[in-house]
């Protein structure tokens, strides 16, 4: 994605929180992250942004579930009433907002589904050298 150079003004202690998290990223990338991620949870109240293993991911507020997880369920038989009795766990508000974000931003929530759909026993094997079981 291109980029444009702006010049903002930016108050100190704001400058002072983005050089104590961007560890070795440079500082424009972390600030570009952190505005996407705000405009993203204002377009799509309920949402939050949350680290994980594999990074931030979208996730829905006051949960640990992430929202490509409520989407893939969804995508079984795109019900919200069979959405709920799945995940009974979460109140309609909170699958509402799933779903919000996900018409918002598909592209992101589907490379989600599939790269976890592509995680395999063997997949996982190959990332990492696990020790082979000795046969009795």
């Amino acid at each position: 994605m291109s980029t444009i150079q702006r010049s903002f003004r930016i108050k100190e202690p704001l400058l002072q929180e983005i050089d104590r998290i961007r560890k070795n990223k440079p500082a424009n990338a972390v600030a570009n992250e952190l505005l996407e991620e705000a405009l993203k949870m204002r377009r799509c109240p309920g949402i939050i942004f949350a680290e994980g293993v594999t990074g931030r991911r979208a996730r829905i507020a006051g949960t640990g579930v992430e929202v490509w997880e409520v989407i893939n369920e969804y995508q079984v038989g795109k019900d919200i009433e069979a959405l709920k009795k799945a995940l009974p766990h979460l109140a309609e508000r909170q699958l509402i907002a799933a779903l919000n974000y996900y018409q918002a931003y598909p592209e992101e929530i589907n490379e989600f589904i599939k790269n976890n759909e592509a995680i395999t026993p063997e997949s996982v094997a190959g990332r990492f050298s696990l020790p082979r079981r000795k046969s009795r």
